[in-house]
């Protein structure tokens, strides 16, 4: 038998109608008991919060992380997964995932579809999520849904109603769920872990701002104002913005704020190619490019890098690390 804990946090997977729209309210035991386990796998449900994932907190996260942790330091577990609405999954699967540092799977799942919809996608997905964490090894963290497996990295949610919901705009899946096992492509490498954050102490703000037509710094400064500690600057095309917000990037590192520069594009690398405000003079200012990272991962990277090192240059080198994946062939430029 394997041994699978489950982690109830709520989501769309927990959520029923309240009379003017759906909310997470069922217990991981609800969860569990609306679909099938897979043949010999033994489930132990923790419930840990039951919130829709819209409300989730850096807090939640981290007692996310530490509670994956906890649960996995008794050797008997074989793998963990983790139920979570739709909506912030990408966020916190690759937060978990960059403090993993054990062979055995962490795997998220959730529905797009209540539990007490008719002919729903919740017990299927669950059922793909157990059986990904009774027979996966050294893949991390990972993201079941809709019949594949995605690593948390560079995976978003790709379809706010669909139910094959997401995807990595950028690599393929690791595996697809077929009549009851797994068909797994070829392994992804991955980073070294973080050190789990020491506990206590306040969570760094980090906000995101978007460029557009007509933008200017205004938002940027507003964050600085706000107290933000890192920003990511989600630009077009390749990571551009105008001359203007250079000149707030460089104002925000040289007071040490921590910089990443995404892009809205849905797919492809940030790179440094243009000037006049683009992404060459964002890097010279002293932002970090987020490589394939969108807007919410490329926020938990920077999140990741305060909590993980002190003094502005420290920082600023973890994060580099954070954004430059292992495969990724066109790495991020700092």
């Amino acid at each position: 038998m394997k041994h699978i804990v489950v982690i109830g946090t709520g989501g769309t997977i927990a959520s029923r109608w309240q009379g003017a729209g759906y909310a997470a309210e069922a217990a991981g035991d609800e969860v569990l008991a609306a679909g099938a386990v897979p043949e010999g796998v033994e489930v132990t449900v923790r419930n840990l919060f039951t919130v829709n994932s819209s409300r989730l907190t850096s807090a939640h996260q981290l007692e996310l992380l530490r509670t994956v942790h906890d649960v996995l330091a008794d050797p008997a577990v074989d793998g963990v997964v983790v139920t979570h609405g739709t909506d912030t999954m990408e966020e916190s699967a690759f937060f978990l995932d960059l403090h993993h540092d054990d062979r055995r799977p962490v795997v998220f799942t959730g529905a797009q579809l209540p539990l007490d919809s008719v002919d729903g996608d919740a017990a299927g997905n669950l059922y793909d999520a157990l059986l990904t964490a009774a027979t996966g090894q050294d893949i991390g963290v990972v993201i079941t849904f809709g019949g594949f497996v995605h690593a948390a990295r560079g995976t978003v949610k790709a379809h706010t109603l669909d139910v094959q919901a997401f995807a990595d705009p950028s690599h393929e899946p690791l595996g697809r769920v077929t009549f009851g096992q797994i068909d797994w492509s070829a392994p992804r490498p991955r980073a070294a872990a973080l050190p789990l954050p020491a506990p206590g102490g306040a969570v760094p703000r980090v906000d995101i701002v978007t460029h557009h037509v007509d933008a200017d710094p205004v938002l940027f400064d507003a964050a600085l104002g706000a107290g933000a500690q890192g920003i990511v600057l989600v630009g077009t095309g390749a990571g551009n913005a105008t001359p203007d917000f250079v000149t707030a990037v460089r104002r925000a590192v040289d007071a040490g704020v921590l910089v990443a520069v995404s892009t809205r594009v849905a797919a492809g690398p940030v790179a440094p190619m243009y000037t006049g405000g683009g992404a060459v003079d964002l890097v010279a200012a002293g932002a970090v490019l987020a490589g394939t990272l969108r807007a919410g991962q490329s926020r938990i990277a920077v999140l990741a890098a305060l909590l993980s090192a002190l003094g502005p240059e420290e920082r600023t080198a973890a994060l580099r690390r954070i954004v430059t994946s292992v495969e990724d062939r066109t790495p991020a430029v700092a």
